[in-house]
């Protein structure tokens, strides 16, 4: 049975790998924060603004714990999630967890493109966006660092890139392929 929790700030890879990983392993994969807009038909910032965080960080955990118990599946985790209640150790205990470990200044350039995207980083200056990493990671760290693995994810920037990170993953987690 394989459960992989993929973990990890926004802009890390966690469904760039994590659709690239549930394919070569032939499993499905769950992006959480997809998960919980399609249950709930409501954007993730929309459910945020309506509950409040503590509000959205409950809901968020009760579908983690939904999804956690599937069989055969690749989920990333929304970036913060780890970081709340016993996420971390719930996700420890029924499955296996990859912190996708970047750079900061990969994630800058990664999330400086996709800003328009995120409503949390639009209306930042290069300057403040950067700052703005560094304090999350710094905040984020001890709780990623609690995953089973740690996985460098600085190289997902093309096809190729992506496939040899999928291949050293696999080997990581020691994962075979079933045909």
């Amino acid at each position: 049975m394989i459960r992989i929790f993929l973990t990890g700030y926004m802009g890390a890879g966690k469904t760039t790998l994590g659709k690239a990983l549930a394919r070569e392993l032939h499993v499905p994969f769950i992006d959480l924060d997809w998960y919980i807009e399609e249950r709930f038909h409501k954007a993730v910032g929309e459910l945020f603004t309506e509950r409040g965080e503590s509000g959205f960080r409950e809901l968020e955990k009760s579908m983690l714990h939904e999804v956690g118990e599937f069989e055969d599946v690749v989920i990333s985790t929304g970036g913060g999630a780890p970081c709340f209640f016993d996420n971390m150790e719930y996700m420890n205990r029924v499955g296996t967890t990859v912190f996708l470990n970047v750079d900061p200044k990969v994630l800058f350039r990664r999330l400086r493109v996709a800003k328009q995207q995120r409503p949390i980083l639009q209306g930042k200056e290069d300057d403040e966006l950067f700052d703005f990493i560094i304090q999350a990671l710094e905040k984020r760290s001890s709780f990623y660092r609690q995953a089973k693995y740690i996985f460098c994810a600085d190289e997902l920037e093309d096809r190729k890139q992506i496939e040899t990170s999928v291949e050293q993953l696999r080997k990581l987690l020691d994962l075979h392929i079933v045909s």
